[in-house]
C-alpha cells in the first residue's frame, strides 16, 4: 500500500526522492516524509501529514542536503494519519531511520519485550517497533547493520519491504522484502530503491527484482568505476538467513511518457482513453494479422494442464474479480469447464478443497494484491497448477506462477482500475477461446467469428469515446444522488457490479449492482426519482428481460440511464438517458459497455471536486491484509 524510495549515489538524493514519492503517491496519501544524511553526518527526517506536497512545503527551509536517502508515502495502518505516525522513524538513538510498507503481525509482542529493555516509543506504528528491534540487535549482538536486519527479521511475522540507513555509515543503504514489493535500480555508481519501477525509470533501465526474505546492501564504498554488471561491487543480496543470493540485472520495460498525463486532467482520463490502444496492445502477437486464430504461449506451453482441468478456480479481488466473473461466462460457454470465482481474500481462509487437476487463475494488475498472493501459494502446495493474468512484469505473483499472461498495457497510475480491467478481460476471453478450440466444445464458424469481432473491439472502443462530452453533460444532473443501483444480465452482471465499484471509488456516492431480475427480489422498494438507476441492455441474450425490468423501473418513478446497442429502439423510447455503443458478440459487449460507466463515474466525481487518481482511503496496491 504505502509507496518506498530511496538513493545512493553521488548525485543530491532529496530531488530523485522527491520526484519518486510524486510517482508512487498513488500507492499512499496520509501522509510523506524523507530521511537523509548530509555530508557531516547528520541524519535529518522531515515528515508532514498530507500528501507529498505538503512534505516539500515543511522541508523547504531545511537542509536536505545528502547524497544518500530514504522516503516513504503512507497509507495508514498501525496509528492514525499523522506526522508522528509518518515514515521514516528514528530508533531510541536516532541513529538509524526506516521506512516500510507492509504490516508486522506481531509487532505488540515485540514492541512489549522492547519497553521491558528500556526502550520508549513515539508514534503507533509497528514500523518504529521494527527499527527498535533492529538497533537493540545491533547493539547487543555487536554485529553490523545488515546483520542486525537479517536477526531482527527473523523474529518478525508478517509482511515488509523496508530501508534502512545508519548515520555511521553514510555510504550504505540496507533494504529487504517479504510479501511486499521491492525494486533495485542500477545505475552508474548509484543504486535507487522503489516499491515499483515508476520512480527509476528515469534513471536507468536495469533494475533487480527482490526475493521474499531477501537483504540486499548497497554500497558506494569502494566502488568500481567501470561500470555495472551483473557482479556489481556495490549490490550485495543475502537470505535473512545469510545465504549469498546472485543478483540477477533485468531490463526494465516503461518509457518516462508513460508516467505523464499527456495533456488530460487526470490519470484517469487519460488510462480510459488509452483503452483503444492498449487492448491492440494486449492482443497484439496474440490475434494473428488475419484475425482467424489467437496463440497464447501460456496456454500453448500447458495444454495438457487445461485439457485436463475438472474445474478452473478464479481467485481475485475488486475489479479482477469481476473480470473473473466475465471469465466464467465465456470459459463455460466455450471450453465446457466448470468454474468458480473466488475472492482471494476469503478463499485462503476458508480450508478450500482445492484438487491436482484444478487450474486456478490468479487475476492481479499489480501482481502483488497480498490476499491473492497468499490464495495461489495454498494452491500450489495442494498442486494445483497457477496460470495468472497480471500487467508488471516482474512482480511476485507471476512469478510464484506456473503460467501466465501479462495485459501490456503499461503502468496505470489512477487508483480506479480502467484499461487494467478492460486487458484482463481480453487476456481471460482470448484463454478461453483457445481452451475451447483446442477441445473442440466451441465450433470452427463460433470460434471465428468471435476472434473477429474480438480484434475490432479497440476501434469500437474509439466509437464509444466519442460520446464523453454528452456524458459529461448529463452527468452533472447527478452529482445531487446519495445511492444509485447498477443492473445488467448474463455477461453484463459482472458490468454492473464494475460500474457500481467505480462510482463508489472515486465519487463517495453510495452504489449497488445487482443482476437485473434479482430487482424485484428487494432493490426495487428503493426505486423512486431520488433513485437513479444505470441498466446495461446490450440488444443480445436476455435482451427483452431487462426492457421489462426497466418499464418497472419508470412505473415506479425511477430515473434510468440505460446502455444500449447502436440503432436500439424499445429502451430509447422509455429511459431518461441513453448511451449507444456499437454492436458485437454478446461475450465481448462488457469491453464496450463498461466505457461509459467508468465516464459517467469520472465526470460525477470531477463535478463534485472529488480527487479523481487518489480516491480517499484506497490505495493502488493492496499488498497488506
Amino acid at each position: 500500500m504505502c509507496g518506498i524510495v530511496g538513493y545512493i549515489g553521488k548525485r543530491n538524493a532529496y530531488p530523485i526522492l522527491i520526484k519518486g514519492l510524486h510517482r508512487l503517491e498513488y500507492r499512499g496519501y496520509d501522509s510523506a516524509g524523507v530521511a537523509l544524511i548530509n555530508a557531516q553526518g547528520q541524519l535529518n527526517i522531515y515528515k508532514a501529514k498530507g500528501k507529498v506536497a505538503e512534505l516539500e512545503a515543511y522541508a523547504s527551509d531545511k537542509d536536505t542536503t545528502g547524497t544518500i536517502g530514504i522516503a516513504h508515502t503512507r497509507w495508514a495502518t498501525h496509528g492514525e494519519p499523522n506526522t508522528v505516525n509518518a515514515h521514516p522513524h528514528y530508533s531510541e538513538s536516532e541513529r538509524l531511520a526506516i521506512i516500510h510498507n507492509g504490516i508486522i503481525e506481531n509487532y505488540a509482542v515485540l514492541k512489549a519485550g522492547l519497553q521491558k529493555e528500556g526502550y520508549s516509543f513515539k508514534s503507533e506504528t509497528d514500523t518504529e517497533v521494527l527499527i527498535q528491534l533492529i538497533e537493540y540487535t545491533q547493539v547487543n549482538k555487536h554485529v553490523d547493520l545488515r546483520t542486525a536486519v537479517q536477526l531482527a527479521l527473523q523474529q518478525v511475522i508478517g509482511a515488509y519491504a523496508i530501508a534502512v540507513l545508519d548515520k555511521d555509515h553514510p555510504d550504505t543503504l540496507i533494504a529487504a522484502r517479504k510479501g511486499s514489493p521491492l525494486v533495485v535500480g542500477v545505475g552508474q555508481e548509484e543504486y535507487f530503491i522503489a516499491s515499483d519501477a515508476t520512480p527509476i525509470v528515469e534513471y536507468t533501465d536495469k533494475v533487480i527484482y527482490i526475493e521474499d526474505e531477501e537483504v540486499v546492501k548497497l554500497s558506494t564504498k569502494g566502488q568500481s568505476t567501470k561500470g555495472q554488471s551483473t557482479k556489481d561491487e556495490g549490490i550485495e543480496i543475502t537470505t535473512i538467513n545469510n545465504v549469498q543470493k546472485t543478483p540477477e540485472i533485468k531490463r526494465l520495460e516503461l518509457s518516462l511518457s508513460q508516467l505523464e498525463k499527456g495533456g488530460y486532467p487526470h490519470f484517469m482520463l487519460k488510462e480510459i482513453f488509452e483503452q483503444p490502444r492498449t487492448l491492440a496492445d494486449s492482443m497484439r502477437g496474440r490475434v494473428n494479422v488475419r484475425q482467424d486464430n489467437i496463440a497464447l504461449s501460456g496456454f500453448i506451453d500447458n495444454k495438457e494442464r487445461f485439457m485436463n482441468a475438472k474445474r478452473i478456480i478464479i481467485t481475485a479481488c475488486g475489479t479482477s474479480w469481476h473480470a473473473g466473473l466475465i471469465a466464467m461466462y465465456a470459459i463455460e460457454e466455450f471450453a465446457q469447464i466448470p468454474v468458480e470465482v473466488e475472492y482471494s481474500s476469503e478463499f485462503r481462509y476458508r480450508k478450500p478443497v482445492i484438487n491436482r487437476d484444478d487450474v486456478v487463475i490468479a487475476i492481479s494488475q499489480s501482481g502483488e494484491t497480498a490476499d491473492t498472493l497468499a490464495a495461489i501459494q495454498l494452491a500450489k502446495e495442494k498442486g494445483a497448477f497457477i496460470f495468472s493474468i497480471c500487467n508488471v512484469i516482474g512482480a511476485s505473483i507471476p512469478r510464484l506462477s506456473n503460467s501466465g499472461c501479462y495485459t501490456h498495457v503499461g503502468p496505470e497510475i489512477g487508483v480506479a482500475s480502467t484499461k487494467a480491467f478492460t486487458a484482463q478481460v481480453v487476456a481471460l476471453t482470448m484463454l478461453a477461446l483457445c481452451i475451447g478450440k483446442e477441445k473442440g466444445t466451441m465450433s470452427e464458424e463460433q470460434y471465428l467469428h468471435v476472434v473477429r469481432a474480438l480484434g475490432q473491439i479497440p476501434d469500437k472502443i474509439e466509437c464509444v469515446l466519442t460520446q464523453n462530452k454528452r456524458i459529461a453533460d448529463f452527468a452533472k444532473t447527478f452529482t445531487y444522488a446519495q445511492n444509485f443501483i447498477y443492473l445488467g444480465r448474463g455477461y453484463n452482471y459482472p458490468v454492473a457490479l464494475e460500474g457500481a465499484l467505480k462510482l463508489k471509488e472515486i465519487s463517495y456516492i453510495h452504489a449497488e449492482g445487482y443482476p437485473a431480475a434479482e430487482m424485484k427480489h428487494g432493490p426495487i422498494a428503493l426505486i423512486s426519482q431520488e433513485m437513479p438507476v444505470v441498466v446495461v441492455a446490450p440488444r443480445c441474450g436476455t435482451y427483452e428481460k431487462v426492457v421489462s425490468n426497466i418499464q418497472e423501473i419508470k412505473a415506479r418513478n425511477g430515473r434510468v440511464i440505460a446502455i444500449v446497442t447502436e440503432g436500439d429502439k424499445m429502451v430509447s423510447k422509455i429511459a431518461d438517458y441513453v448511451i449507444e455503443v456499437p454492436e458485437t458478440e454478446e461475450c465481448l459487449t462488457p469491453l464496450l459497455t463498461v466505457i461509459p460507466l467508468q465516464l459517467l463515474a469520472y465526470h460525477i466525481a470531477v463535478v463534485k471536486g472529488c480527487d479523481v487518481d487518489q480516491p480517499r482511503n484506497l490505495a493502488k496496491s493492496v499488498t497488506v491484509e
